[in-house]
Formats: structure tokens, sequence, C-alpha cells
């Protein structure tokens, strides 16, 4: 006969959505009953309102079946206390500060993508860079810090979702295989952010500090245009972030991207490579017309002492996969735009640096 344990461990390795964790490591699973060959489960949700319940009452359900001498499945739902859930946030996340969750010494590689201007395609950029980042098996992380022009949700087709909250805690939505949050999560996206310097820090600090993306390898930082007050806050916040400065051919966005870089190191922060976007118009024909000249992400690359990391074309699939809200390395995976990306990925993977500057104690023994 099945024991009330054997199901209770199966239940136990089942993966809350959100959380990334076991649901018996979150504390999550009640008590277990077996009666007749139903298995009567009780999960404690960490919030009431949990938009995952469905998911949940799924995946625990099938682990449950799975279980010989199990043929019916009971679920009940309690709910953590305010006592319990406060002592999960501290335990998953604590109270760490910008610098201690993503600095120096700090496991998760920063990557903020910027430029000198708006309309250069920075945010497509930042949005297919993380989610090849997550189809090379790395754990990804998004912040869209763009916040009077934001346009990741969109990007990524999940406008209208919103981020949960778990005491201080803000659990973000994931697409694509990356964890997404955005100041469009929390406004109307057809109103305008009108927000003066003192906001938009808090704001920048209140992403890096509150949102519990869970362990990652890279941040993914899409950072507005130019070197206003987000851009400042953010180089104080993290001066180890790493920079990759988007521009257009033209020499009028390169000459802005150029600064966007400088103020970057005038922060501390390292300019690692420059990205060239819309090189090229390629028509269905396959033939490329330059519409914004030639050049400018090598001056940029000159004048910054750094190496192009990649020259994306505008493809037809491109400006398509933006509208469909599918990001392009998943829209047209051997587009020469998807191509270009996947080079962009190589480069920066390449130019990472040890990081973790704590040391582990050891002692010799004889």
């Amino acid at each position: 006969m099945t024991s009330p344990d054997v199901v209770r461990d199966a239940i136990g390795a089942v993966i809350d959505p959100e959380l990334r964790r076991p649901l018996a490591e979150l504390g999550m699973v009640g008590e277990i009953a077996i009666d007749a060959g139903t298995a009567l489960v009780t999960i404690r949700l960490t919030i009431a309102a949990c938009p995952k319940r469905d998911s949940i009452e799924t995946d625990v359900r099938n682990a449950a079946l799975a279980v010989p001498g199990i043929d019916t499945v009971s679920i009940d739902f309690g709910v953590f206390t305010d006592k319990e859930r406060d002592a999960l946030t501290a335990r998953l996340h604590g109270g760490r500060t910008p610098a201690d969750r993503f600095g120096q010494d700090s496991l998760t590689r920063v990557i903020a993508v910027t430029s000198g201007k708006g309309g250069v395609g920075k945010s497509t950029v930042a949005v297919n860079v993380a989610v090849e980042l997550a189809h090379r098996g790395h754990r990804v992380g998004l912040l869209d810090i763009d916040v009077h022009g934001f346009s990741v949700p969109g990007l990524l087709g999940i406008e209208g979702e919103k981020p949960t909250k778990v005491g201080d805690m803000i659990l973000p939505p994931r697409a694509h295989g990356v964890a997404v949050i955005s100041i469009g999560m929390f406004v109307d996206p057809h109103t305008p952010v009108s927000w003066r310097g003192p906001m938009l820090h808090r704001t920048v600090n209140q992403f890096l500090s509150d949102v519990h993306f869970g362990d990652l390898d890279v941040l993914v930082c899409d950072l507005p245009p130019g070197t206003g007050d987000v851009a400042m806050s953010f180089g104080q916040l993290l001066p180890a972030a790493e920079i990759v400065v988007v521009t257009t051919p033209q020499s009028s966005a390169s000459d802005v991207a150029e600064r966007s870089g400088l103020v970057a190191r005038q922060l501390g922060q390292r300019v690692i490579g420059v990205v060239e976007n819309m090189s090229d118009w390629i028509d269905a024909d396959g033939n490329a017309h330059r519409l914004f000249g030639t050049g400018g992400g090598a001056d940029v690359a000159k004048r910054l002492g750094v190496p192009v990391f990649g020259v994306v074309p505008l493809t037809e699939s491109v400006a398509s996969s933006g509208d469909a809200g599918e990001p392009i390395v998943e829209f047209a995976p051997e587009d020469p735009a998807s191509v270009a990306i996947s080079g962009i990925v190589d480069s920066i993977l390449a130019a990472a640096t040890p990081r973790g500057g704590a040391s582990i104690p050891m002692r010799v023994t004889r």
C-alpha cells in the first residue's frame, strides 16, 4: 500500500512556477492522507490570490497520480500566514541592496544595453540577447528601466501580464525562458509616465532590490536612451555593470551613442562592445538597401576603444516579430538578424571576466 510519505516526496519535487523552487523547500506541502487509492493533499499557497494556482494544481495532481496505487487526487488549498510569508521572503530574498545582489562580488553578470538616442532598436537588441542567452541554457533576467519609453512587454508578447507580490518581494512574469520586469507592468500602457528624478531613482532602486529573479547567470538591462536620471541612478547603484552601446550606421546617431558610453565609464562601468543596428534594409528579394548610411558602429567602437560585437540588418522579419510579440531569434532563427544576434551573444560571453570576490576558507589537514 502506498504511504503518504511517498506521495509527499512526489508532490514536494514539483517546482513552483514563480519562485522556481520545489514545493517542499518552500514549505507549501501540507497534510497528506490516502483513502482507498485517493490522495488527499493540502497545498499552502504563498498568497490567497496566487495567479499560478491552476498551474500548481495541475502539476501536483499529475505528480500524485504518477505514484503507484494512487487513482484519484483531492487537493485542498490553504494560505501562508503573514508571519510564514515574511519568513519565506526573508529566506529567499533577504533585504540585500542592489550592490549585494548584482555587484562585483555577485555571480550574476549585469549587461546593460544603452544608446545615445531613441529609435535605434536598443530594446529589440536587449530582448533578443536575453532570449538567446536563455536558449543557450543560461538563467536570465530582463530588466526594462526605460521608464518613459518602455516597450519590452510588447516585444515579448506579455502586455497585460502583472508581477506577483509576496510580502515585499516582487515575482516577475516569465516569457521565452526569461524572467521579465518592466514599469509597463505597473502602469496603463497608454498613459505617459511623467516622473522626475527622485521618483525615477526610487523605481530603479526598487527594481534592483525587491524583484526576485531567482538565481541568475545574467541580468540584461534595457536602459533608456541618453544620459539622464535613470542612467545616472543605474550607474551609481551598479557601477560594476557591463555596457553594450547600440547605434545605427548614421553619424548623427553614432556621435550621440559615444556619449552614453563615456558617461557609463565616468560612473565606473565597463563598456565592452558596440552593436550597429539597422545596418541595411533587406527586402523580400534579399536586396540590401543602406537607408542609414554606413560605418556608425565602427566609428563609435574606435572612439570608445572597444570591438564591434555585431552588425544587425533591418529585415522584414525583424519588424514582423516585433509586431507579433515574439523575439526574432525565435520568430525566424535563420534570418540574417537572428544570426547577427547569435554572434553578439558569442561576443558578450567571450568578454566575461571572473566574478565573485568572496574567498572560500580552506584549511590543510594532515
